[in-house]
């Protein structure tokens, strides 16, 4: 059944390859960026082209996040599914991140997410129905170096969306999380660097190590075809496309051995989950209410 989707992000990467995926598999998707009429002309005009409506969308602002859900239910007609993919990437020493690097960060990565789905929750509960999405990353259940702030708001999501599953669901809400690992897309061109370089002296031939792990990181991406962006695209399609209450909370999406280190631990907090849940008597939680109005 074609779905009505809002989508953060979609000027590049996964945003719109998810976008084109979506339109193809008959969806209807309000496709939104930043800076339509200006930086993202071209990718906002490629995604109208190919039939998404494209909103004008700053995911740090409250009043533009409002005022492009809005948007979004008058140009669709309602809202089945928020695609929460606007997110920033972060490379340095840990310590050389100011507090408000990590309010820049955390500001996009975190509070972005919670300011679209508090914009888009209410509709969803008046119908009784909906899907969150949250593309989070592997680097949401395990840390890598020089990536700390990164990690952390991607921890922060992993919170915030399992919070919302066991509050949401018996509302007929449901929240889905997807995990790609390293992917050749633009995000590495637009890592956040840290501001506070004063401090770089003191690691002596470290402070070169953030750059080469990306260069590292680049190589195997450049010799790992079967990486391909176009997966994860395809794995939050096949999401959406599966009948509520059926889909899995977490989706790993790598091929170069990171999902297959993660699975087990996924696996030993769904298990962990459940078992807490069973203990106080909350076990329903964790079901999707699909009969709710």
């Amino acid at each position: 059944m074609p779905q009505s989707v809002f989508i953060t992000g979609a000027n590049g990467g996964f945003g719109r390859l998810t976008t084109l995926s979506l339109l193809d598999a008959g969806h209807r998707v309000v496709a939104t960026m930043r800076n339509i009429d200006t930086r993202n002309l071209a990718a906002a005009d490629e995604l109208r082209t190919a039939g998404a409506d494209v909103v004008e969308l700053d995911v740090t602002d409250d009043t533009s996040v409002e005022n492009a859900v809005a948007n979004a239910v008058e140009l669709l007609g309602g809202l089945d599914v928020i695609i929460n993919n606007a997110g920033v990437g972060s490379i340095g020493l840990l310590e050389t991140f100011t507090p408000a690097d990590w309010q820049a960060v955390f500001d996009i990565n975190v509070f972005g997410v919670q300011r679209v789905n508090r914009a888009a929750l209410p509709l969803m509960r008046e119908r009784g129905a909906g899907l969150l999405v949250v593309v989070s990353s592997v680097v949401g259940r395990m840390a890598l170096p020089f990536f700390g702030t990164y990690n952390a708001a991607k921890f922060a999501v992993e919170g915030l969306a399992e919070t919302y599953r066991s509050e949401l669901s018996p509302l007929g809400i449901e929240t889905c999380i997807v995990e790609p690992g390293a992917y050749p897309t633009n995000f590495i061109d637009g890592l956040m660097q840290s501001s506070d370089r004063s401090r770089d002296v003191s690691y002596g031939d470290m402070v070169n190590a953030p750059r080469n792990l990306v260069g590292s990181f680049e190589g195997v991406m450049a010799s790992s075809p079967a990486q391909d962006p176009q997966n994860v695209a395809d794995a939050i399609v096949a999401l959406i496309d599966t009948p509520a209450g059926e889909r899995r909370f977490r989706t790993l999406v790598d091929s170069l051995g990171m999902a297959d280190a993660v699975a087990p631990y996924n696996e030993a907090a769904e298990q962990m989950t459940a078992g807490i849940y069973g203990a106080f008597g909350m076990s329903d939680l964790l079901e999707v209410n699909t009969g709710a109005r």
